[in-house]
C-alpha cells in the first residue's frame, strides 16, 4: 500500500514530495526534495506507545492509537502519523526510547549525525566482569550474549572411568555463575523464570556422580571457593575467560543485568530520570490477570504481582517511558519524568526546536510555531523590501467589511444549485454568481 502527495514551492526549481509505503508492521515515509531523501520508518510492533514522540512532535503530526485496546492485544499502531503535517524533522527517531521510528538522511541514520541531539543511554560491561552466565540468562529482552573462551574440562582432562572420591558444593557460597556447569557436564544448573523481584535465572545447582571422576579441577576453578572435592588434581586448571557484548537494538537499559551481576560489573545510563508511583485508591478496579495491559507494554519488563499485592513495580527497573501509564485503564499509574539524558544540542538554526522538545519529554508541554500569524513583504525599492509581520489574532482593519461580505455570500453559498455547480467542479458558474453579488452590494470587486 503507497500513498503520495507533492507539494510545490512558490520556487518552481524546488519539488517536494511525500511518500507513503506500508510492509508488514512498517509504515514508510518518505520526503523527496530535489535531489535530497529523509525517509522515516516506523514499526509498529515494536511501538510501545509511550506517547514520548506525540510530546516532541512540533506540527502536531502525530496522535495516539486505541492504547487501551492495543495493550490488551488489539493489532494496532499505538500512534499514527500524518504525512501531510509531518516536516521530516526528526525529533520523533531521536527520543524514541524504544526505537521503534528511524530516520535516515540521504542514507545516512539520523542517530549517526551529530547535528541533531538524541538519546544518550546505554549499559557498559566494565573490567569487573568474570564473565559468567547470569546477565545473559537474566536479561528479558535476549540483548545479551556471553561467549566463553575458555577450555572445557573434557578438553583438558577426558573423563576417567572407575575413580573414587566425593564431591559437596555449598550453596550459601554458589552465587549460580554458572561457570561450573559450562566446564563440567556432571554440574547441572536447574533453570527457573526470572522476575522483577527474584531475576536470578536458576534455582539449584546438582551434580551427577556419574559423570563425576572427581579430577578436583572444579575446586580451584571456582570463583566463590564454593566447591570442595576429595581426589587427585593432575591437570593446570583453565582460567576463566570471555566476552559479554550488548544488543543496542534490544536494549531496554532496564537493569536486570545490573541486579543480578555478583560483581558488579555492569554500568547502566538510563533514558530518563523520574518517579513512579501506583495510585492506591484507583487499584480496585485493577485486574492485573485478565488485563495485563501495564505488563505488555513494559520495555523493563518491571510489572509483577507480589504474594502480598494485587500489582507492583521494580522502580529500578522502570525507564520512565510512561507507557504503563497511558495503558491503564483504571488511570493507577503515575509516571513523572525529571530528567532526559541526551546528546549535546549544537548551536545551529534549529536548536531552539529541539531544546523544546527536550522540554517536552519532561512536562508533556510542547512550545510550537505560531500558527497564527503570517509575513507580508511590500516592496519599497528596488532591491529594498520590507517586511511587515501582521499578528492575525488582533482585529484586522477591515474585519467589518469581510463580515458584512460573509453575511451577503451566505445565502448563495446555501443555494442548492451553487453547492451543485461547486461539487461538480464548475467554477465558473459560481465565481459568476459571486461577482453578481459583489456588484449588487457596491463592492465594485471580482473573482
Amino acid at each position: 500500500m503507497s500513498d503520495s502527495t507533492t507539494q510545490d514551492s512558490a520556487d518552481s526549481s524546488l519539488e517536494v514530495n511525500v511518500e507513503m509505503d506500508i510492509r508488514d508492521s512498517h509504515f514508510i515515509y518518505t520526503q523527496t526534495v530535489n535531489a535530497s531523501k529523509k525517509t522515516l520508518d516506523y514499526n509498529y510492533k515494536r511501538c510501545n506507545g509511550c506517547g514520548i514522540c506525540i510530546d516532541v512532535c512540533p506540527a502536531n503530526a502525530i496522535e495516539a492509537g486505541p492504547l487501551f485496546e492495543i495493550a490488551t492485544g488489539m493489532d494496532a499502531p499505538p500512534v499514527i502519523i500524518d504525512q501531510t503535517k509531518c516536516t521530516f524533522c526528526g525529533m520523533c527517531a531521536s527520543f524514541c526510547p524504544v526505537r521503534a521510528i528511524r530516520m535516515d538522511i540521504d542514507g545516512q541514520d539520523l542517530l549517526e549525525n551529530p547535528d541533531f541531539s538524541k538519546l544518550d543511554s546505554k549499559v557498559v560491561i566494565n573490567e569487573k566482569c568474570l564473565p559468567c552466565m547470569l546477565c545473559e540468562k537474566a536479561c528479558p529482552q535476549e540483548a545479551i550474549k556471553l561467549e566463553l573462551t575458555f577450555p572445557t574440562k573434557e578438553e583438558v582432562a577426558p573423563f576417567k572411568e572407575g575413580q573414587k572420591g566425593e564431591i559437596a558444593v555449598d550453596m550459601d557460597k554458589c552465587n549460580f555463575c554458572g561457570m561450573c556447569a559450562y566446564l563440567c557436564p556432571a554440574f547441572v544448573l536447574v533453570d527457573r523464570e526470572p522476575t522483577p523481584d527474584d531475576p536470578v535465572p536458576f534455582q539449584d545447582l546438582l551434580i551427577d556422580l556419574d559423570k563425576c571422576d572427581y579430577c578436583k579441577i572444579c575446586e580451584d576453578f571456582c570463583p566463590e571457593d564454593a566447591i570442595r572435592v576429595e581426589g587427585k588434581l593432575e591437570t593446570p586448571v583453565p582460567k576463566i575467560s570471555g566476552t559479554v557484548t550488548i544488543d543496542d537494538e534490544k536494549c531496554s537499559r532496564c537493569g536486570w543485568c545490573k541486579a543480578v551481576c555478583p560483581y558488579d560489573a555492569v554500568d547502566i545510563i538510563k533514558p530518563f530520570e523520574g518517579e513512579i508511583e501506583l495510585i492506591e485508591n484507583r487499584l480496585a478496579d485493577c485486574d492485573p490477570v485478565g488485563c495485563h495491559g501495564c505488563f505488555n507494554v513494559c520495555p523493563a519488563h518491571a510489572w509483577y504481582v507480589p504474594p502480598d499485592k494485587k500489582i507492583d513495580v521494580k522502580k529500578d527497573y522502570c525507564i520512565y517511558c510512561g507507557a504503563c501509564e497511558k495503558a491503564c485503564h483504571v488511570y493507577a499509574i503515575d509516571v513523572k519524568r525529571s530528567g532526559v539524558q541526551h546528546t549535546e544540542v549544537r548551536d545551529l538554526p534549529w536548536s531552539s526546536q529541539w531544546k523544546n522538545a527536550i522540554n517536552a519529554i519532561k512536562t508533556g508541554d510542547r512550545s510550537r510555531p505560531d500558527t497564527d500569524r503570517r509575513v507580508e513583504m511590500e516592496v519599497v525599492g528596488p532591491m529594498h523590501p520590507e517586511v511587515h509581520e501582521i499578528d492575525l489574532r488582533e482585529k484586522p482593519e477591515h474585519l467589518d467589511e469581510i463580515r458584512s461580505r460573509l453575511d451577503n455570500l451566505m445565502p448563495m453559498l446555501c443555494d442548492a444549485k451553487t453547492r451543485y455547480e461547486w461539487e461538480r467542479h464548475n467554477s465558473g458558474s459560481v465565481i459568476t454568481r459571486i461577482n453578481r453579488i459583489d456588484k449588487m452590494n457596491g463592492n465594485g470587486l471580482s473573482c
